[in-house]
């Protein structure tokens, strides 16, 4: 599932980011057949608390160009989100379009979720669909979690996904990235913004090449999860 910067961002903090469709608290069951691309709708109607944070909060970080992900399409991509839009983040490299959003959507391999209408399932990050190899970087300074701590994502999440944990006005937060390869961070780094941090690819996510963004609480499982919008400042090209 802006480019800014988080209010009162303290030194030490670690940011995790996602699998795609977590079921249990230890990760997501991410069974996603190979499709076409196919512009569907999604929304939310499950009420959820968002921090706040305000433009002013949130610094410019320079995003490197790249050719947006239209260029090199992957057959396997299906879009369950009515933003057609192709989006800037400090996050990654590129322009690329938001494959799945947060919430409560009709994407068939999601288990029916109580929260969500129409028996549909609950996402619990943000999924930017780009291209294997695409750069990714820190957006925020933090501090990278060692495996072993609480909160761990599971195998949904691919071979290699890592939690940074930020804290800033709202409090302490991990930041999931999953489906990552070329991973250049270890336990115990202390990233600055801007930081190349990991490349996109395909690992545990049968639906093609993207990027997995989740916020959880510090230490939670995925029934922490929040609307990481905020985190991932999203800026429409």
């Amino acid at each position: 599932m802006p480019d800014r910067r988080l209010p009162a961002l303290a030194a030490a903090g670690v940011l995790l980011l996602t699998a795609c469709a977590p079921s249990s608290p230890d990760g997501p069951v991410d069974a996603r057949p190979p499709g076409s691309p196919d512009a569907r709708t999604t929304s939310s109607t499950v009420p959820r608390s968002t921090p706040t944070v305000s433009e002013d909060d949130i610094s410019d970080q320079p995003t490197p160009a790249a050719p947006p992900s239209e260029v090199r399409p992957d057959p396997r991509w299906q879009f369950f989100s009515d933003d057609a839009r192709w989006h800037r983040s400090p996050w990654f490299q590129g322009a690329h379009r938001i494959m799945i959003g947060f919430g409560c959507n009709p994407a068939p391999w999601y288990s029916p979720d109580l929260r969500c209408p129409d028996s549909q399932g609950f996402h619990h990050g943000i999924d930017v669909a780009m291209t294997c190899g695409t750069r990714l970087y820190a957006g925020l300074p933090g501090v990278v979690l060692d495996p072993s701590e609480p909160g761990s994502p599971g195998p949904a999440y691919g071979e290699a996904p890592f939690r940074i944990r930020v804290v800033d006005g709202t409090g302490t937060h991990d930041v999931l990235i999953g489906h990552a390869s070329d991973v250049l961070v270890r336990p115990g780094d202390r990233l600055t913004a801007g930081e190349p941090i990991a490349s996109a690819s395909d690992s545990g996510a049968p639906d093609g090449c993207h990027l997995h963004f989740e916020v959880r609480s510090a230490g939670g499982s995925v029934d922490s999860a929040v609307d990481p919008a905020p985190w991932l400042q999203l800026r429409a090209r």
